[in-house]
């Protein structure tokens, strides 16, 4: 492998780490700032969004209120793609708080994500 491409991978991870900064400061700007103008982002079982406007929107979602406490654990990087698994848990409106742990996909073109890919399992009390 080539300096280049770690170079490359760091600058993808950078990016991740901006990306999520951005949700727990609730800066839609820095957020976007990541994203191609066509990004497609697909939360497994809930939803699927095309471009940075639909991307907006759920950013805004009613359901929740205040800014979510995101941690990430690890990021795997291959190529063109970052891996990122977390937890993040944030106060909903209904009075409930969302607790669970999420596995990221994250598709690169240039220096933006072009394609997010989400799961997302809500922490159970056993």
């Amino acid at each position: 492998m080539s300096n280049h491409s770690k170079d490359s991978n760091m600058s993808n991870k950078k990016v991740i780490e901006n990306y999520m900064e951005g949700f727990r400061k609730g800066d839609h700007g820095q957020i976007l700032s990541c994203l191609t103008d066509n990004v497609v982002w697909e939360m497994s079982g809930l939803f699927y969004k095309v471009g940075k406007e639909a991307f907006d929107k759920e950013i805004e979602n009613d359901a929740f209120t205040g800014k979510p406490k995101i941690t990430l654990i690890r990021m795997v990087e291959e190529g063109n793609i970052v891996v990122a698994e977390g937890s993040v848990t944030c106060q909903m409106k209904n009075g409930e708080l969302l607790d669970a742990m999420f596995c990221d996909v994250f598709h690169f073109e240039g220096d933006k994500i072009k394609q997010l890919t989400g799961y997302l399992m809500q922490n159970k009390q056993l």
